[in-house]
């Protein structure tokens, strides 16, 4: 009985202390949120951009939120909603840079360095396509459905198409080269594997969508390769000639059929970074 109500009383004392301990770190957390924020928006801003130019991305993250969260209508708070995607990217928060970036432009369509906003999230979701365990070892990204890949190469293509005088305009078309060759592999990929099952229309219609969208590609010699094996074995001679055709134009060596199983390349390896600027 006695240690019972001992037991009791460690448990009365113990929700009052946890309760206290709770309101004191609440407490210390709105603090430091004004401590941050103290000064006044264009001081706030300035020491956020300090962290951040000294690549202290975590204190430029908690910087940021301060300053848009205690004046969220300062001029300096939609600069910080702009830097903040870049903070969030390079703090390796992807989601969040993601979530800030699509924020920021759906606010801010008409502001002027939406390019930016367009760019940074293509670089989030471009580093996203594949890791460094997966390069290691030599994992087959054609097997992969590349939505990331996607993702960035639209970010990027509405840089280059919308804003062609930006100045992340040409890097954005080069990354999109890189990303067009990803998603072309990947289609091959698919088609090669209906033309495994017997899947000739399929395989043959995933080639020409592969040609259609991916002009340019290393991928467009394998789609052709894929259509004159599905066609042969449709019995669309007519079809098959014509591919035959195209093929001798734009190739000299005669068609490869029977590298239409075969490994793909691994993408990843054609691409050289080019750095990025905030």
């Amino acid at each position: 009985m006695q240690r019972q109500a001992l037991s009791i009383s460690v448990r009365r004392l113990a929700l009052p202390l946890m309760l206290g301990l709770l309101l004191l770190t609440g407490c210390q957390t709105n603090r430091d949120d004004r401590d941050e924020a103290r000064g006044g928006p264009t001081l706030v801003y300035e020491r956020a951009r300090d962290a951040l130019d000294r690549q202290d991305f975590d204190n430029a993250i908690r910087i940021y939120e301060a300053l848009v969260a205690r004046y969220p209508f300062a001029p300096e708070a939609r600069q910080a909603r702009l830097d903040l995607i870049y903070a969030y990217y390079k703090g390796r928060e992807t989601e969040s840079a993601i979530d800030q970036a699509d924020t920021f432009i759906r606010e801010n369509p008409t502001h002027p360095r939406i390019d930016y906003a367009y760019y940074v999230k293509g670089l989030v979701e471009f580093e996203r396509s594949a890791n460094f365990i997966e390069r290691w070892f030599n994992v087959d990204l054609d097997a992969r459905p590349p939505q990331s890949a996607r993702s960035a190469f639209n970010s990027f293509r509405r840089v280059v198409e919308e804003y062609p005088k930006s100045e992340y305009a040409h890097d954005a078309r080069r990354r999109m080269i890189h990303l067009r060759n990803r998603l072309a592999d990947y289609e091959i990929y698919v088609a090669r594997y209906y033309l495994d099952r017997g899947a000739y229309i399929g395989a043959a219609q995933r080639a020409k969508q592969t040609i259609e969208q991916f002009d340019g590609a290393p991928a467009i010699r394998d789609a052709l390769e894929v259509m004159i094996t599905a066609y042969d074995a449709l019995g669309m001679q007519e079809l098959a000639a014509q591919t035959r055709e195209v093929y001798a134009a734009n190739y000299s060596e005669p068609p490869r059929p029977g590298d239409a199983q075969g490994p793909m390349r691994a993408p990843w390896k054609r691409w050289f970074s080019f750095g990025s600027r905030s």
